[in-house]
Formats: C-alpha cells, sequence, structure tokens
C-alpha cells in the first residue's frame, strides 16, 4: 500500500520541501544532500510508493537499513527533504508523484522540485530559473527575483510528473531549473540551486563552499550513478530540456 510512514516526531508547521531526484547533472541529489548534511537533519519518514524499487540502503559504520527513499526534516527551519538513493522509473512516475502530492497537502508543504537542463555557460553565474504550478508560486519567484524561462521547455520524468501532479491538483509548487553539464555530476550548478532559489525561497543560509571546493572528488564518488541513470531511459530521468517548434 502507498504511505509514507513518520519515523521521527518533528514538529512542522506549513514547510518547505525540497525534491533530491536523482537526474541531469544529478543536481537535485546533490543540492538535497549536501543540505541534509549541513543541517544534521533527522530521519522523518520512509517513503514506500507503489512503483519504487524494493532496495534497502545501508550505510558506512550503521546496520541499519532504510528505504532508498526517505525524508529528513528540520523542525527549527521548518524544512523537509525528499532524499533518493534510486532513480523512479517512467511506469512508476505518476503513482509516486500522486503518493508525494497527496502528503504535501496533508502537511500543507510548499515543495521545490530540481531539475537539470543540458548546457555549460561560460558566464560567471550558472543560471536557474523557475517556474511555479499556481499564480501564488509564481508571485513568490517574483518576489525574489528568479528569472522566468528563456524558451519553451519540459520538465521529463518523475520530476515533471509531480510537478504536472501539484499543477493538476492546485498544489502551490515551485520548479527550480539550472544549467548543467549533461553528462556528468555537476556540483556548481547544484551549489547555484541552493544559493540562487531554494536558500532565498526556503529561507535557508547554507554553506556552498564544500560543493565547490570538492566538486572534483565529488564528480568521482558519483559518477556510478550517474552511468546508471545515463544507462536507463531518457523519460525516467528528471531533466528539463526545450520544446522547438513553431508558434
Amino acid at each position: 500500500m502507498a504511505r509514507i510512514e513518520r519515523r521521527a516526531d518533528v514538529d512542522l508547521e506549513e514547510p518547505t520541501l525540497v525534491e533530491g531526484l536523482p537526474g541531469l547533472g544529478l543536481v537535485g541529489k546533490l543540492a538535497t544532500d549536501h543540505l541534509v548534511e549541513t543541517f544534521d537533519m533527522t530521519y522523518y519518514a520512509s517513503v514506500h510508493c507503489d512503483g519504487l524499487p524494493g532496495v534497502g540502503v545501508y550505510r558506512e559504520g550503521d546496520r541499519i537499513v532504510r528505504p532508498a527513499v526517505r525524508l529528513y526534516a528540520d523542525a527549527e527551519r521548518d524544512f523537509v527533504a525528499l532524499q533518493s538513493d534510486v532513480p523512479v522509473s517512467a511506469s512508476a512516475a505518476p503513482g509516486f508523484a500522486d503518493c508525494v502530492t497527496d502528503w504535501i497537502e496533508t502537511e500543507d508543504a510548499l515543495p521545490l522540485y530540481l531539475s537539470g537542463y543540458p548546457g555549460q555557460t561560460e558566464d560567471d553565474e550558472t543560471p536557474v530559473f523557475g517556474v511555479a504550478t499556481t499564480d501564488a508560486a509564481g508571485g513568490r519567484l517574483d518576489d525574489l527575483d528568479v528569472a522566468p524561462p528563456s524558451e519553451n521547455g519540459a520538465v521529463a520524468g518523475p520530476t515533471g510528473a509531480l510537478l504536472e501532479r501539484a499543477a493538476e491538483a492546485g498544489v502551490d509548487g515551485i520548479g527550480l531549473v539550472v544549467e548543467s553539464d549533461p553528462q556528468f555530476p555537476d556540483p556548481e550548478a547544484a551549489a547555484a540551486l541552493i544559493e540562487q532559489g531554494i536558500g532565498p525561497l526556503a529561507d535557508v543560509n547554507a554553506d556552498v563552499s564544500e560543493l565547490i571546493d570538492r566538486a572534483e572528488e565529488i564528480r568521482a564518488q558519483k559518477e556510478e550513478l550517474a552511468r546508471r541513470m545515463q544507462q536507463a531511459a531518457t523519460d525516467e530521468s528528471s531533466q528539463a530540456q526545450p520544446i522547438r517548434m513553431f508558434q
């Protein structure tokens, strides 16, 4: 049965949720993993949505097996992170989106969905833009001067399914999209998501210098996961991409 099962008592009130599914450049996962570690967030809930692979995850020095998709919480910051160690398949994405969106509605949370789009800018600042599922959420982006998209596009994969489901349900939600290396893990792009989007929207302050300083080491550690993502079908990977069409 699809459910999100609480594992710890953490008091939350209209929290901000950041989504960290693996995708292009692993930008969402890198950003979310960094925030979980930086804030020493509490393992809050296990995610058991239909279609998720039955994988037990263990950590170095810890005997306890946990599910591959989990929620971590920080009561002080009213902040929740969805951490995933597996990709969500295309066939499972709609059910997964329903399961997570039901929890978001119950908790009155504001979800921030993260995605990369292929490109490597030569500018000093990595471009981040924002999209929204409602006018109210769009107003949050306007207030913080987060850029709108500069061309037509679509977010694919499970992150796209989450955005589509939130829009359908009228749930306030924000998609943050960053230009990212299309082939390798991109810690710099993940840092840009935190600095330009997640931090201002969630009112949290996280030092991203470690992400940038350890970029080469992080790439080496994450390349195996990136290779597995590349082997999956394109529609199973969360990514944004332009749509070229006649107007």
